[in-house]
């Protein structure tokens, strides 16, 4: 594999992709731990009114209260279902059966959350890379929908209270962007999986963005699909409300915790989350090559376009 790491680069690379400049400025929480740390330019002024408003009490107390009730029996279920395909899988020596995407439909269902999905491949059995822009930590439901993957995410966010169980359940694998320490080994670890013949999503933004707005893809986990010569397939993710606009509800960001998240999901109304599933991209030989080439096509850029970010050497 050749060297993730390289020298110092501009702060530009932090920044929104260009077209994508909508959201307020906002300051960067907590202090950074190297030169490359993923920085979102979105914070509490990207929620806007919309989200900030305060609906009747009543019947906000009511959709509330019923979505809970749906999540807790969701929840049940899950458990249940998890139990279940053990002791079935036990008795007939063979793995048990894929739980992500009905536990993932029924959960984002019970949220409220509809699904539209846009799928521009030939082959969507095919296994291999999937990368898209990220907002909430309700892309990885809205992922397993059309992938069984095993996904990439931070470790201080798989660490979270109820979180963390869902990463379990979802085989999560754990990259510290704290340090640049194990990210060859994460690397490395996202290759194996794919030189098997398994898909992995991963998120190369780094942290999470509005909607609104998005961070430029960092090259490094692109070089797994180099390494395993797998295709990489961009996969364009959106939340909107009942008019059509982007929701930010939904997104993680600033100061959020996901209980935040989740109260202020619980009390919207007419939401949906739209995916775009674009056809692979070749693997080629030069990772920050195909992360800009893909960076481009989840942003809807032409193809022909140069980056005006100065992009990451990581």
């Amino acid at each position: 594999m050749t060297a993730l790491l390289a020298g110092p680069v501009s702060p530009r690379t932090a920044g929104p992709r260009r077209g994508h400049s909508q959201c307020p400025p906002a300051r960067p929480s907590g202090a950074l731990t190297h030169p490359w740390f993923p920085i979102s330019t979105c914070g509490e002024g990207c929620l806007g009114p919309t989200v900030a408003r305060r609906f009747d009490a009543i019947a906000d107390a009511t959709i509330v209260g019923w979505r809970l009730c749906r999540l807790a029996a969701v929840a049940m279920w899950i458990v249940w279902a998890v139990l279940t395909a053990r002791a079935v899988a036990g008795l007939r020596r063979r793995p048990p059966r894929s739980l992500r995407a009905p536990a993932s439909s029924a959960l984002l269902a019970a949220l409220g959350i509809s699904v539209d999905v846009e799928d521009r491949r030939a082959d969507p059995a095919r296994a291999g890379l999937v990368v898209a822009n990220h907002i909430s930590f309700l892309d990885v439901l809205a992922l397993a929908l059309i992938s069984p993957a095993h996904v990439v995410a931070k470790s201080d966010v798989v660490g979270m209270p109820v979180v963390s169980s869902l990463a379990r359940r979802f085989g999560v694998i754990a990259v510290d962007r704290g340090t640049l320490r194990g990210l060859p080994e994460t690397v490395g670890e996202v290759a194996g999986r794919l030189h098997r013949d398994s898909s992995v999503i991963v998120f190369p933004e780094g942290t999470t963005y509005c909607g609104r707005s998005g961070g430029a893809f960092r090259p490094a986990f692109f070089q797994a699909a180099i390494d395993a010569d797998v295709p990489v397939v961009p996969v364009k993710l959106r939340f909107v409300g009942t008019d059509g606009t982007t929701a930010t509800a939904p997104s993680f960001i600033g100061a959020d915790t996901p209980a935040d998240t989740l109260r202020r999901v619980l009390r919207a109304r007419g939401l949906a989350v739209t995916m775009v599933i674009h056809p692979p991209e070749a693997p080629g030989r030069d990772r920050r090559e195909l992360a800009g080439r893909c960076e481009r096509v989840v942003a809807g850029l032409p193809a022909a376009a140069e980056s005006d970010i100065t992009r990451s050497l990581i």
